[in-house]
């Protein structure tokens, strides 16, 4: 497995999205997933106190299972979303405020039986707070060796500007949802993440599934998918995009998954694809995938088939 540079952590091109634990997947499951993944080189784990059917389930889990291993993973979780349905938040505390803070990661360290965390990431902005204020109340964490490097999640480019400039180089990432079929990010979030040298972490880089190639035009989506029962899967331009990159994994002898998920970790600034996984031959699969590398030609096709913003020419010449 591939790993590369995330301030001065190493972390795997392929993460695993912790999402599941607590939720779609209990003990045995998350025990069998983390053992798969680190056994295939997976070692990027992402996580937040949101996720699992209680707010911090996931961390709990990853917490017991993980014990005694430190030295095995690169450990990454949030605070920031609104928890408070599923219990326990501070009543009337901005979620980006100090207070929230030291009790957001006092319980996170707590759950998942560590001293520090790897990457501690703002989920998303409260929209109260100064962003610049949250940094600043997160650098303590790093001063106090709680945490070892920040990132932030769901911003847009003013927002990863401004909480650069208020921890530098304590900052070394950017979390937002990212894929061949959502691209959104590339306009104005990737040149930035190349300019301040902020790696991104694409979440949802299957969006949803869809370039799995599990899903078919005029079909409801099958049982037991993330998208089954949901109603309407995609709209036409969606699909003729989707059928275009099935048509051009299958042109190479690839699956689906190896075209989104090597292709997007070619994209300038990608540190580690955040993929989900509910089995161990998931996020073997998912490991595997990295494995292809796009050539120069490949890459202009995708951009072909997905569009891409003109702008991102400048920051894959500026990597």
């Amino acid at each position: 497995m591939e790993h590369r540079k995330l301030g001065g952590l190493d972390a795997s091109v392929v993460g695993l999205g912790c999402n599941n634990f607590g939720r779609r997947v209990d003990l045995d499951g998350t025990r069998a997933v983390l053992d798969a993944a680190i056994d295939a080189g997976v070692t990027f784990f992402d996580t937040a106190d949101t996720y699992g059917r209680e707010a911090g389930a996931s961390e709990t889990l990853m917490g017991q299972v993980l014990e005694g291993r430190r030295d095995e993973f690169v450990l990454a979780t949030k605070f920031g979303m609104d928890t408070s349905a599923r219990g326990g938040t501070p009543p009337d505390v901005p979620r980006g405020s100090r207070e929230y803070i030291r009790w957001a990661i006092d319980g996170s360290l707590t759950r998942l039986r560590t001293d520090v965390i790897d990457v501690y990431q703002y989920h998303e902005p409260d929209g109260t707070t100064p962003i610049t204020e949250t940094l600043g109340n997160m650098k303590e964490l790093v001063d106090e060796g709680k945490v070892r490097h920040l990132g932030v999640s769901n911003v847009n480019a003013q927002q990863l500007r401004e909480a650069h400039d208020a921890v530098g180089d304590l900052l070394v990432s950017v979390q937002n949802e990212y894929s061949l079929l959502k691209r959104d990010i590339e306009a104005e979030i990737t040149p930035e993440c190349v300019r301040l040298g902020v790696g991104i972490l694409p979440f949802f880089p299957l969006a949803s599934g869809l370039l799995t190639g599990k899903y078919r035009r005029g079909e409801d989506a099958p049982e037991g998918t993330r998208l089954h029962g949901g109603g309407q899967i995609a709209d036409e331009q969606t699909w003729d995009r989707v059928e275009r990159f099935v048509e051009f994994a299958e042109k190479r002898g690839l699956e689906p998954i190896d075209v989104a998920i090597g292709g997007l970790a070619a994209q300038p600034a990608v540190a580690s694809v955040i993929a989900g996984a509910t089995k161990a031959e998931q996020i073997r699969r998912n490991a595997q995938a990295a494995g292809w590398k796009p050539s120069a030609d490949d890459l202009r096709e995708l951009d072909e088939i997905f569009g891409s913003p003109s702008v991102k020419k400048a920051g894959q010449e500026a990597a």
